[in-house]
């Protein structure tokens, strides 16, 4: 009876031992040699459905696509067998060998792994043209295009770039993704959104293509000359037929991943011509309208009226200054509130701009509003052009009267305003007074005398103290060297505010100062100064995240606004937010 238990137990671990021998899970990879621009493929294979499937980290390459399943069943001298494989798209990072790690599954409650395998990656190797090769035939019949509106604009044109993806009738595309996206350093820029991807039909080289719009991108060129447009760069599973047919005589279809990219195009910027040119022109190019209005043309005293600067039509409305408003002296003016209603288009941008003051008049009196120009280039005519607002008269019929007597205001004031003479023009009988001693003060046995006698026996160990605390600073170079960013900070910062009004100047000024800082309390060198390296440390010294972002976001200002045009008052807010994230630091650094 023992014996058949004995015998029961063995059956029971061989059935067992061979049911787990039948069961393989392995990798494989397309090619053990590649060149840089080519693509691996790695599968993952198994023989039976298991759980907690767990790929190896890809060191050294970058994946473009994946992970795919693919399940297959299939029948052989009357038994049934499975496949399950998990397959992934590698692209390498750079040259040398490398190894593909394992990967982990779980199956029937047990681990398996695969063999790790070794793959060597080459210089860039030709593109095969072979007619049967999967990735010849997606780079003959994939292409992105940048399409240009005008490659000779003049400066603050607009133009628009549009990248179209073409692919022949006999591919198609199953993924994309976007891996170098162009920067328009040089240029104003507005992304017009694309809500839904259309495939149309059109012509490539004179070839029947199907397409469809990927991005839309209106410029505004912002230096003359020649400019560069970076190029969009994709990475793109292609769909390619093959020679093989399915049951029912249709072409099977392979994948294949491809990386294109619409290339780099050269703007020649026309600069607007000197002959002609207003002295009043602040940069306006495009069609316009201009008006300016009031609220109201009659009113009392201390009531306030909205006086309004308008321009209207198409053009680089976000990229001028709108002409100041002149008013009489006499006139409270507060700072005008800016308002835009702007939408931009393939057209570029179209709508208004406005500037609107508060007026408040403190006497009786009608009060003239000067006429002012605005001036703009005009594209259709190629010519400067100058349009003037009309006259308005403010009649203030109640209030105090002015004390000049002139009730009738036609004089327009510059900076100053009129001195209103006070009603009490005599000053009070004073009612005290400062009386002093007739007596003589002798100096001799006086407190002057006894500190004077004592000063030098208390100067000496002073002047010890002071010259020891300085041989101590003097040999601390490396703190010296801390005192010497602050104050260069502090110096750079109130350089900054001495060239408001001047964007280059301050803004050189403005990021100087910002990199003294860092020196001086995270002690960070000038060849570490990457916004990467200065969040970690800010992060290490427990500065809040959102005091980090702000600090950046200055910085990118600095590096963004000498390209962009930028008004006194976005200066001055930059300015009072470097001020305030420098507190903040200070405050929050441990």
């Amino acid at each position: 009876m023992k014996l058949i238990k004995h015998i029961t137990v063995i059956l029971l671990v061989l059935s067992s031992t061979l049911a787990s021998a039948q069961i393989t899970f392995e990798s494989k990879v397309s090619k053990k040699r590649l060149g840089i621009n080519e693509r691996l493929r790695v599968d993952f294979e198994m023989n039976k459905d298991g759980d907690n499937f767990n790929p190896p980290d890809f060191t050294n390459f970058t994946v473009v696509g994946g992970p795919n399943q693919a399940v297959s069943y299939a029948y052989a001298n009357g038994k049934r067998t499975y496949s399950k494989t998990y397959s992934y798209f590698l692209a390498p990072k750079r040259q040398g060998t490398f190894t593909i790690n394992q990967a982990v599954i779980e199956i029937d409650g047990e681990t398996y792994k695969t063999t790790p395998i070794s793959v060597v990656v080459t210089g860039a190797v030709e593109t095969p043209k072979d007619g049967n090769n999967a990735d010849y035939i997606a780079s003959e019949n994939i292409h992105l295009v940048a399409e240009i509106s005008d490659d000779k604009p003049f400066l603050n044109e607009a133009i628009t770039v549009v990248y179209k993806l073409y692919v022949s009738p006999d591919t198609g595309v199953s993924n994309w993704r976007e891996i170098d996206n162009p920067k328009y350093s040089d240029f104003w820029s507005q992304n017009i959104d694309i809500r839904q991807l259309k495939v149309q039909n059109g012509t490539y080289k004179g070839e029947d293509y199907r397409y469809v719009v990927l991005r839309k991108t209106v410029l505004y060129p912002q230096k003359t000359g020649e400019l560069e447009i970076e190029p969009l760069s994709l990475d793109i599973t292609v769909e390619v037929p093959t020679n093989r047919r399915d049951i029912f005589g249709g072409r099977l279809m392979q994948q294949a991943h491809k990386t294109v990219s619409a290339g780099k195009r050269t703007i020649n910027v026309k600069p607007l011509p000197e002959q002609g040119k207003p002295t009043d022109f602040t940069g306006a190019v495009g069609d316009f309208n201009f008006k300016v209005t009031t609220s109201k043309s009659s009113l009392n005293a201390t009531e306030s009226l909205q006086a309004t600067v308008e321009v209207s039509g198409s053009g680089n409305l976000k990229l001028f200054q709108l002409p100041k408003l002149n008013l009489p002296s006499s006139l409270e003016v507060y700072e005008p509130e800016h308002a835009e209603d702007v939408r931009t288009n393939l057209n570029g941008m179209q709508g208004r701009i406005s500037d609107s003051y508060t007026v408040v008049p403190q006497f009786k009196g009608k009060y003239p509003i000067p006429n002012i120009s605005f001036s703009y280039f005009d594209l259709k005519t190629e010519s400067y052009k100058t349009i003037n607002s009309n006259e308005i008269v403010i009649d203030v019929l109640q209030g105090p009267t002015s004390q000049t007597g002139n009730q009738d205001i036609t004089a327009v004031g510059g900076d100053k305003q009129r001195v209103v003479l006070n009603s009490n023009q005599f000053a009070f009988i004073k009612t005290s007074t400062n009386f002093t001693s007739t007596k003589p003060d002798h100096f001799f046995k006086s407190t002057g005398f006894w500190a004077a006698l004592l000063m030098p026996f208390i100067a000496i160990p002073m002047v010890i103290v002071f010259k020891k605390n300085k041989d101590k600073r003097d040999a601390d170079v490396f703190g010296n060297k801390i005192r010497k960013a602050d104050k260069l900070a502090k110096k750079y910062l109130s350089e900054a505010k001495k060239a408001l009004g001047q964007k280059e100047a301050f803004y050189v000024a403005l990021e100087k100062a910002l990199h003294n800082y860092l020196k001086a309390t995270v002690h960070i060198e000038t060849s570490d100064l990457s916004k990467d390296k200065i969040q970690e440390l800010l992060h290490k010294g427990s500065v809040s995240q959102e005091t980090i972002t702000g600090f950046v976001a200055i910085l990118k200002n600095c590096e963004l606004a000498r390209y962009t045009p930028i008004t006194q008052v976005e200066m001055e807010q930059d300015y009072e937010r470097a001020a305030q994230t420098i507190s903040k630091i200070d405050k929050e650094l441990k």
